[in-house]
């Protein structure tokens, strides 16, 4: 296979996946804009108003939404129709929450409307994780991909993407005030919004030529009566415990995105200038960016399991040692950002990952995206309780004013880690290149011996058969086929 073939295939994977960065940029860019909003209007009014609890609710809700509706869409009509619904969205309620504004000047309509189009616009994020990642995870399997290499590319077009989006999210709205200045506040907080618009549209466009993965075509479940109790009883087990790794996953991660302001307000000394709160945050978020990029280059060598229990090990680790030299860190701010930026690069190496790899290709194709969808929409739920669990945490530890209460989280957060790892291991299994070709051929086996007709499976548009086995090595990539095997042997 030429070298331009290779190149398209693993433009694929990206065409897939990057639409993921939305969901970071979407994610990280609305705590500057939630900043920009209290120096606009007021911290009193936006608490009169509740904006912060209603913002946090609808937005999660949102997400939860666009994973399982979506999740199923992408089975039963198509994964390009998820993923071109998703861009769609994204790019519409990016926009119009930009335009967000209320009836005759007023500041809760206002607020109402931003909180109802960032419900919307979750729905659109949430519709990436089974459309986008999913097609991802076949596309890595398809020929052109090095067998090397397969995990890498999924890795790199997903995580990795939502990690790149944080950081362009912190760093946008810290450009728009350079431009704009401090009275100019209304100006960099819609347009901070209003950007979200171009990556939705460029990968709208990108994806255009598309076609649905070769995997899809041969053995999705779009024409057929999904039999959902014989896929309980063969994926339940599995589903459970990536499902709750996922939760626990975002347990840890997304409250502890809380700490990074505990971490500006002590390096910049309470510091309201909006230069140096937004340069730090942009630092802070770079931390994301050493894990993901070095763990997408392990997941090959050690495979997604291991990597993972790797990553949520030695992220325990990290907890367990900021928790006892507290103290100690807290006197050398610097470090204790270092320290703790280390900790947040574990789990994007591990967990960050690994979580969507495990879900998409623990799966069969015929509910990939239901899989998938129900495990990110679990992992949801768990940073939505995490959010809310953390604050009393600490008041129960002593409070945010001692050190018994600022390392109560921390002690919490590394165990769950330690409770993850353990239930990674003992309940899911290990991935193989190629892995997918062999659990739809074994999905389709177990549903004939249950009696289920699996002539109705696939699209009827691939050149061969549904049993085919995609062969690659450094300069061929053929295809053999089940007949082809036997007579070899």
């Amino acid at each position: 296979m030429s070298l331009k073939e290779r190149i398209r295939s693993v433009s694929l994977i990206f065409a897939c996946g990057t639409a993921l960065f939305s969901d970071g940029y979407a994610n990280g860019v609305i705590g500057s804009v939630n900043t920009l909003l209290n120096r606009v209007y007021g911290i009193a009014a936006l608490k009169s108003h509740n904006y912060s609890t209603i913002l946090s609710s609808l937005g999660f809700a949102g997400t939860v939404v666009g994973m399982l509706l979506f999740g199923y869409l992408s089975d039963k009509v198509g994964r390009k129709f998820g993923m071109m619904s998703a861009t769609v969205i994204v790019a519409l309620f990016s926009g119009l929450s930009a335009a967000s504004s209320g009836a005759h000047g007023s500041i809760g309509g206002l607020l109402s409307m931003l909180s109802a189009m960032r419900f919307l616009l979750g729905i659109g994020v949430g519709a990436e994780y089974p459309c986008g990642s999913v097609s991802a995870s076949e596309q890595s399997e398809e020929p052109g991909i090095s067998k090397r290499a397969q995990h890498r590319w999924f890795a790199l077009a997903t995580n990795t993407m939502i990690d790149f989006g944080f950081v362009i999210a912190a760093f946008v709205p810290l450009v728009l005030y350079w431009i704009f200045g401090n009275n100019h506040l209304r100006a960099v907080w819609r347009l901070s919004l209003g950007l979200g618009v171009i990556p939705a549209v460029a990968v709208f466009i990108w994806r255009l030529s598309m076609d649905e993965p070769i995997r899809y075509k041969k053995d999705s479940m779009k024409r057929a009566r999904i039999p959902y109790l014989l896929i309980i009883r063969r994926y339940g087990v599995s589903l459970a415990a990536i499902s709750f790794t996922w939760f626990l996953y975002d347990i840890i991660v997304y409250p502890f995105g809380l700490y990074s302001s505990i971490i500006l307000d002590r390096i910049t000394g309470g510091s309201k200038d909006l230069t140096v709160v937004f340069g730090w945050n942009v630092v802070i978020n770079l931390f994301y960016m050493p894990g993901t990029l070095i763990g997408a280059f392990v997941l090959d060598y050690l495979g997604p399991k291991y990597t993972m229990i790797t990553g949520l090990l030695l992220q325990a680790i990290i907890g367990f040692f900021m928790s006892g030299f507290y103290t100690q860190l807290s006197h050398h701010i610097a470090g204790f950002a270092v320290v703790y930026g280390i900790f947040l690069s574990f789990g994007e190496f591990g967990p960050g990952n690994c979580l969507g790899l495990l879900a998409s290709k623990s799966s069969p194709t015929a509910v990939r995206g239901q899989f998938y969808g129900a495990a990110a929409a679990i992992g949801k739920v768990g940073a939505f309780v995490g959010t809310w669990m953390f604050p009393p945490i600490i008041d129960a530890f002593g409070g945010s004013e001692t050190v018994r209460g600022n390392t109560g989280p921390f002690w919490i957060g590394s165990g769950l880690a330690v409770l993850s790892a353990l239930i990674t291991f003992c309940f899911i299994r290990p991935l193989t290149q190629d892995g997918m070709v062999k659990e739809d051929r074994e999905f389709r086996a177990y549903l004939e011996a249950h009696g289920y007709d699996t002539s109705q499976m696939g699209l009827g548009e691939d050149s061969f058969d549904s049993d085919d086995v995609i062969v690659e090595d450094e300069k061929n990539a053929v295809v053999v086929s089940e007949d082809e095997k036997k007579q070899s042997v």
